[in-house]
């Protein structure tokens, strides 16, 4: 059966992003229409106003006719009045008494029995004529000997009005939908801004380990982030003593062993070229052999130790692996003769950035495995060569080599594979490791090319040499 997926982590940016823009959603059709009410207003006052000047020239149009009121229309002025691309458009004229002087009698029938208009009055209203709903300007038109109000009505279709809301509308939705384009971009690069110090913050994290445990710059974090950032600083304070606690008690306790195991080596090696009874060789060669693999695994502690506190505070160093190779190596000429090995070089020049002494126990572990591990009459090479931009180390051997099913567990810290014949502890490949981890290396253990045997490879960051 699948596990269920984990839950997804919650996410700061993604909160700050919905609450920026959820209220969007709300506010810009409520913008919309805010903006959309106040535009079309405007707009069609400005086409009642056209109808209103309408009613205005029909009006200057009245004149008395021997007391009678009369309008001086001709037809081709009507039809004038009536053309519109748009609307069909109506009128009519009416005298004090109510009856049509020209025009539409439909629309007087319409609104003369509700209409009594003071002379300069205006109206505007909607209505219905013959099912079609029209817009209506009533003006009290000055008219007759005396003075009285004669009703002019004007009104059109709704073609242009209608027209003018849909382009209001779809004004007013595009300015605010733009506006909220806007708003949204500022506000996912305001977030993305206002969490650029978090990002900092956790690649500055993200560099710390037990050899750099350096506080949190806490200058640059925000002034919400700031606790955390000082909590996080007192808890890395609490890491760097506890760390240095345990460096000081390896190399202590390393230190305290290396001499007395090293006279119990020394003292097992006199007993065994003294005359001894046959019945106790066997047992003084384990003792010998115990106590050098225990004088061996305390020096290592004791490097390691020393090593760690050694690159706490100092920086890399340009270094040539061909020099530390050189270096390092004529420590164990002696040990291979010994063995009965034959130790070979092939070094070319290859600049890392580095530790001195922490590459110098790399390299001994690994010719310290090769000489407890390869065996006899083996054939030992250390190379040293610079790769495009790595620099790399290999040390090969003829030997036996690990098995490549076991070659990841020997990486861990007191393991050791399982047909191996030497006295080794075990620790050697582990701090190998921690090493080239610290120098940004890879390590890697392979298969010999020219046969049986093993090659490990550790592969730097290259560097130019020095001008």
């Amino acid at each position: 059966m699948t596990p269920p997926a984990p839950p997804r982590p919650a996410s700061i940016r993604r909160a700050l992003l919905l609450w920026l823009l959820l209220p969007l959603v709300g506010l810009v059709p409520l913008a919309a229409a805010l903006l959309y009410a106040i535009t079309v207003r405007p707009a069609l006052d400005s086409l009642d106003r056209s109808l209103g000047g309408t009613a205005v020239a029909l009006a200057h149009l009245l004149a008395d006719d021997g007391g009678r009121v009369a309008l001086t229309l001709s037809e081709q002025t009507a039809a004038a009045l009536r053309t519109d691309l748009y609307d069909s458009v109506y009128f009519v004229v009416g005298d004090p008494q109510g009856r049509v002087l020209a025009g539409d009698a439909d629309l007087a029938a319409l609104e003369a029995t509700r209409l009594r208009l003071a002379v300069g009055e205006w109206r505007r209203f909607d209505a219905d004529l013959h099912g079609t709903a029209v817009r209506v300007v009533a003006y009290g038109a000055a008219c007759g000997v005396p003075v009285a109000s004669c009703l002019v009505l004007v009104a059109e279709s709704g073609g242009k009005r209608g027209e003018a809301e849909r382009q209001v509308f779809v004004g007013a939705m595009l300015a605010m939908l733009g506006v909220a384009a806007v708003l949204a971009a500022l506000g996912y690069v305001a977030v993305a801004r206002g969490l650029r110090p978090l990002r900092r913050l956790g690649d500055e994290i993200e560099q710390l380990s037990f050899e750099n445990l350096q506080p949190a710059r806490a200058a640059d974090a925000p002034g919400e982030v700031l606790p955390l950032v000082e909590a996080l600083n007192r808890l890395l304070a609490r890491l760097r003593a506890a760390s240095q606690a345990q460096q000081a008690f390896i190399a202590d306790a390393a230190h305290q062993l290396r001499t007395p195991l090293t006279a119990l080596h020394t003292e097992s090696e006199l007993a065994l070229l003294e005359p001894h009874p046959p019945e106790v060789d066997a047992t003084l060669r384990r003792l010998h052999r115990g106590s050098a693999r225990a004088a061996r695994l305390a020096n290592q502690l004791l490097a390691l130790a020393r090593a760690e506190s050694a690159t706490q505070g100092k920086p890399a160093a340009r270094l040539d692996l061909q020099q530390v190779c050189a270096d390092t190596a004529q420590d164990w000429l002696a040990p291979a003769l010994a063995a009965g090995q034959d130790l070979g070089f092939e070094l070319q020049p290859a600049w890392v950035m580095g530790h001195a002494f922490l590459l110098r126990e790399l390299i001994g572990n690994l010719l310290h495995n090769a000489n407890e591990y390869a065996g006899r009459s083996t054939r030992v090479t250390v190379r040293v060569f610079r790769s495009g931009d790595r620099s790399v180390l290999e040390i090969e051997d003829n030997g036996p080599g690990i098995a490549p099913a076991e070659r990841e567990r020997v990486w861990g810290r007191f393991q050791r594979g399982t047909d191996s014949a030497g006295a080794g502890s075990g620790l050697g490949l582990a701090i190998v490791q921690d090493i080239a981890r610290s120098h940004a290396a890879r390590v890697e253990l392979r298969d010999n090319p020219a046969g049986a045997g093993l090659v490990v490879r550790v592969d730097f960051p290259a560097v130019d040499a020095p001008d």
